[in-house]
């Protein structure tokens, strides 16, 4: 097989972290809470959003405008592990479960989130 072929069956292979992440302003404890099935894209996807004004979540995007990214920290909470059967490509539903187990964790913890 040349290089690109096995380069191009490897990305195919690979299997990025998928869970939960929390987004926190320093200055008030409010709390953007999502999950992704590839986190690290997901992450980078939203400070390009915010950094451009373009964040579907309006209070969150007029904080970071106002106090910029040093004034917020993202944090993931939890990784999904992959299942056994490889065939499982859709893990939507685990992701939506996780989210709400976590939406009660941090509202008990006295966390308030952005409106949506």
């Amino acid at each position: 097989m040349d290089r690109k072929k096995e380069l191009k069956q490897m990305y195919k292979q690979m299997k990025p972290d998928m869970g939960v992440y929390l987004i926190r302003s320093k200055s008030n404890n409010k709390c953007f809470l999502e999950v992704a099935q590839d986190l690290k894209s997901r992450i980078n996807s939203t400070k390009v959003k915010l950094g451009l004004g373009m964040h579907p979540n309006r209070e969150l995007q007029k904080e970071w405008q106002k106090e910029g990214e040093a004034a917020f920290d993202f944090e993931i909470l939890e990784i999904l592990e992959y299942d056994k059967d490889e065939s499982k490509t859709d893990y939507t539903e685990e992701l939506t479960v996780l989210q709400m187990l976590w939406e009660e964790k941090l509202t008990k913890q006295g966390l308030e989130f952005y409106k949506k």
